[in-house]
């Protein structure tokens, strides 16, 4: 075998290190808009209603969905680095938009660009660094994958909330997000080759099946691939939501912008770092208990929200929010890259991301209704509940080995 095809984290270091840095930009670009955009949205275009805050994210969550779809498709049909740099193409414009943006529409539109970049390029990282690592350290791999880009978010979140409250929400905060997309677009055409050798050479001595009806069997069919297909939908639900609502909920009891990106940005710190050891977890330890535990612990975490009063009590919820998503995030996709053939991995990771992603979409719609309509507490509730009951499909759905 030649030695650009060896498997292993050691044999690729200097590949997966790039791809990892290269994931940190993708998620730093969607930090840029995590806890001040439903402040701009309030501030500039005057919206209230809680619907139309939401919609950037339902856009958002929709193009990312359709984009993972396609991107898993296209990477084995193109390869994975040009679908990478696609990604990065689509990146661009957003900062630019959103700095010139004259009306709530054009930030919709900004987020479709941002839509597509995320499910491109975050979908191109994860795929190549399966690709590169293996069997033996896939769990790892997902956790420095997840890792990277979510704690990117957290520190541009952080970053965001921090420039909004000392020179306003606009322009100055976007300014990071030009940075990013030149540094992510840059580093991927330069440096990042590409990884289908290493899938040619993993296939030779696969020995799972092929699946028949790919994008049937990954959505619900198949007990293990369908179960952590509805998870991963209802974490991206809450996550929605806890993206949409909670910056809403935190200013409605006079908390500052600075103040908001900390407690918003804590959440997607904790996710991030927690993945470093919670991936090297899903390669020793049952990855069904690591996922019902973890969709529970953020059942339990979000009804937390309704007993906050303080900022350090919802602090605290959003460390252990970030456990518990922590938990399940890079065991969904070791999980699948188990569970399919090399040759099937980018189409059913990208089948999974469609409807993982399509949670973003669907939990800002619905729980921007039922916060309109009902309340903010009763949306959190139904969120919750939707969370607990997730976990108890996996407990019960997948088969115990």
């Amino acid at each position: 075998m030649k030695k650009h095809s060896e498997l292993g984290l050691k044999e690729n270091w200097k590949q997966f290190s790039l791809l990892v840095l290269v994931n940190a930009f993708v998620g730093g670009m969607i930090g840029l808009e995590r806890s001040i955009l439903p402040e701009l949205a309030e501030s500039e275009f005057g919206l209230a209603a809680k619907t139309a805050i939401l919609s950037f994210i339902v856009v958002f969550g929709a193009t990312k969905a359709l984009s993972n779809y396609y991107a898993g498709a296209l990477a084995h049909r193109w390869g994975r680095k040009k679908v990478l740099l696609l990604g990065w193409l689509f990146g661009l414009p957003v900062p630019f938009l959103l700095i010139w943006a004259p009306s709530w529409n054009c930030i919709v539109f900004a987020n479709v660009f941002l839509g597509i970049n995320q499910g491109l390029a975050w979908s191109s990282t994860v795929v190549m660094k399966i690709d590169l690592v293996g069997e033996k350290q896939r769990g790892f791999a997902m956790g420095l994958n997840e890792f990277a880009g979510y704690f990117s978010v957290a520190l541009s979140a952080m970053a965001t909330g921090y420039l909004a409250a000392q020179y306003g929400v606009r322009p100055v905060p976007f300014y990071l997000g030009i940075g990013l997309s030149l540094a992510g677009f840059l580093t991927s055409l330069i440096w990042v080759k590409d990884t289908i050798h290493h899938v040619q050479a993993e296939a030779l001595k696969s020995e799972v099946p092929y699946l028949k009806a790919i994008f049937w069997e990954t959505t619900w069919k198949h007990k293990i691939l369908g179960s952590v297909t509805q998870a991963g939908l209802v974490n991206n639900l809450n996550d929605g939501m806890v993206w949409g609502l909670v910056p809403v909920l935190l200013a409605a009891n006079s908390y500052s912008l600075d103040e908001i990106g900390f407690v918003t940005g804590l959440y997607p710190a904790v996710w991030g770092l927690s993945q470093i050891i919670t991936g090297k977890m899903g390669d020793h330890y049952s990855k069904k208990k690591l996922l019902f535990w973890g969709m529970l612990i953020q059942a339990f975490a979000l009804m937390g929200l309704l007993m906050s009063e303080t900022k350090w009590m919802y602090a605290g919820i959003m460390i252990f929010l970030g456990i518990g998503t922590a938990l399940v995030y890079p065991t969904f996709l070791s999980t699948i890259a188990v569970n399919t053939h090399p040759e099937d991995r980018a189409k059913s990771i990208g089948i999974f991301r469609l409807w993982r992603d399509m949670g973003y979409a669907i939990g800002a719609l619905l729980t921007g209704v039922i916060a309109d309509f009902v309340g903010v507490p009763a949306s959190i509730s139904f969120i919750a509940i939707l969370t607990g009951l997730s976990a108890f499909v996996i407990l019960f759905r997948i088969p115990t080995r």
